[in-house]
């Protein structure tokens, strides 16, 4: 605190000597956002998928290869009921080897620009308070939804009963979070060397400014 006072100070006197040539201001902004719970998003495994060492001879030179699906347990758990979503960002984003597809999520670059593969997200079996539910999402921030088991890089996902599309309010959701991934035609790849898989997303949670639309994060 002592730090702080006297560098504010200096920089008063300062000012208060520069008021014969011209005056100055500067405005201080305070944001924020008071939130009536926080959810706290968990992932079995420490979120980690490793698929190990795979040779390049078990790859299609003319066709992505499509990996074996593996499952994490995806979970939100919030201090109250909230109306809560999911936003993915891709970490690789721009590395998915067939690019305008919002659904995919990219594996990274190998050799510099030569993209590796992309992998599918998608949220199953969800159980919201012990009650099972689905999965919707948003493309223009929470105004409108639409049943949806795939995440995406431009959408947002929440979960709603089986009679409405919309979300509904939770203490406790969790899915199964399927990843499929694909590596690239090879004929597409350098592959004499090894090359890593390096997919990489973050899935944060928002919270709506209001109950039916503009999630912002939580």
């Amino acid at each position: 605190m002592k730090t702080t006072f006297n560098t504010l100070f200096g920089a008063m006197l300062l000012a208060g000597s520069a008021s014969a040539f011209a005056a100055s201001s500067v405005d201080l902004t305070v944001t924020g956002m008071i939130t009536p719970s926080a959810c706290e998003p968990t992932l079995s495994q420490g979120g980690l998928v490793d698929y190990g060492k795979i040779s390049a001879k078990d790859l299609y030179a003319d066709r992505p290869t499509q990996l074996p699906t593996q499952a994490l347990q995806l979970t939100l758990t919030c201090d109250a009921a909230t109306l809560a979503a999911i936003e993915a960002k891709d970490n690789r984003e721009g590395s998915a080897h067939v690019g305008g597809d919002a659904d995919l999520f990219g594996l990274g670059l190998i050799n510099g620009n030569e993209k590796l593969g992309a992998m599918h997200l998608r949220l199953l079996s969800p159980v919201a308070d012990g009650v099972t539910v689905r999965t919707i999402d948003s493309v223009d921030g929470g105004s409108t939804w639409n049943a949806n088991t795939f995440m995406a890089t431009n959408s947002i996902t929440s979960v709603a009963d089986a009679s409405t599309l919309a979300p509904i309010p939770f203490q406790t959701w969790s899915s199964s979070l399927e990843i499929m991934p694909r590596i690239a035609p090879t004929n597409s790849l350098t592959l004499t060397n090894e090359a890593a898989i390096d997919g990489s997303v973050t899935l944060s949670v928002l919270s709506p400014k209001r109950a039916d639309k503009d999630f912002r994060p939580l």
